[in-house]
């Protein structure tokens, strides 16, 4: 098997690259002689991902945080669809959030969970698309694995990024800090939310969350149904309401213990199309692309059932 690894050199503080010649001992230990490739800039992951499964690799290891498996599960479905080369995915999770690989099981121990990838069968699990406007006002689009999601999250994924104790405390207190610190000054954004082709839900909304995946946020459990091969999303609408209620009640979302909420609304479905109503540029909600924040609405997202191939 022809192995590739894609190390975020700044993940967790740095911590893999610290660690390098541990963890990388451990790599060949399991998988024998592997392709490194490291980032550089944000995006990089994905052109990394794409070049290895031209070269042939038939697994490719994500080292990073969910932002660098985002990228290198977008870099492979892109390389599936146009040079028809499948390639599986494996996760080396360290970073600010790790929520999909949270949503796995993963264990914590890095030899571990290389051990787990090289015993496991690969399978087909879900994949999202979004398309969005980005910050330059264009049209664009990417896949996703875990959740996209809009509102209150867009905004705290932008704080966050940007908040120098970033990898130097706990990705779970970072999050809900800094959750908690937008939420006080969000303005809650009126938008149109359309499934399928059922009838479009109206809602002064906090946030939305369009779910393959269970866990975003530093280890909110936001989509507690959610499952990865089930080929449909779990879309949570947290509804307006008020706001110390709210920030006293997001401790449920940790817990999954949410669903009956007065506020919170969970439907499901394959395709969602949310559209800011009113005023464009009062409701033009951010985005959230597992924990990237690069533009806004309006958005479509489109499920792609068994499109990806997960080892672990």
């Amino acid at each position: 098997m022809k192995v590739g690894v894609v190390l975020n050199p700044i993940a967790g503080g740095g911590k893999l690259k610290r660690h390098w010649a541990e963890i990388a001992g451990s790599i060949t230990k399991h998988f024998g002689d592997f392709d490194l490739r490291e980032t550089q800039a944000s995006g990089d992951a994905e052109r990394l991902a794409i070049d290895l499964a031209a070269s042939g690799c038939d697994l490719v290891i994500a080292a990073g945080g969910d932002g660098t498996t985002s990228e290198v599960a977008d870099g492979l479905l892109q390389a599936q669809h146009e040079i028809g080369r499948t390639t599986a995915l494996g996760l080396l999770p360290c970073g600010t959030g790790i929520d999909f690989a949270r949503g796995l099981g993963l264990p914590q121990a890095t030899d571990a969970v290389l051990a787990r990838i090289a015993e496991a069968s690969a399978r087909k699990i879900d994949a999202g698309r979004i398309c969005y406007i980005d910050d330059h006002g264009a049209l664009a689009s990417r896949h996703f694995i875990n959740i996209a999601s809009l509102g209150l999250s867009g905004a705290t994924d932008r704080a966050v990024n940007a908040d120098k104790r970033k990898g130097r405390v706990s990705a779970k207190a970072l999050f809900f800090w800094r959750t908690v610190l937008e939420f006080v000054r969000y303005r809650f954004q009126d938008v149109r939310i359309t499934v399928d082709d059922g009838e479009p839900v109206e809602a002064r909304m906090a946030l939305v969350a369009v779910a393959n995946g269970k866990f975003f946020g530093g280890g909110m459990m936001i989509a507690p149904d959610a499952e990865l091969a089930d080929g449909q999303f779990d879309i949570v609408i947290l509804r307006a309401a008020g706001k110390l209620g709210l920030i006293r009640d997001i401790r449920l979302l940790y817990g999954g213990r949410h669903r009956n909420h007065p506020a919170i609304t969970i439907l499901r479905g394959r395709k969602v199309l949310v559209e800011p109503l009113g005023d464009g540029e009062k409701n033009w909600a951010l985005v959230d692309i597992d924990g990237e924040s690069p533009g806004r609405i309006p958005a479509t997202f489109e499920i792609l059932p068994g499109a990806l191939t997960l080892r672990g």
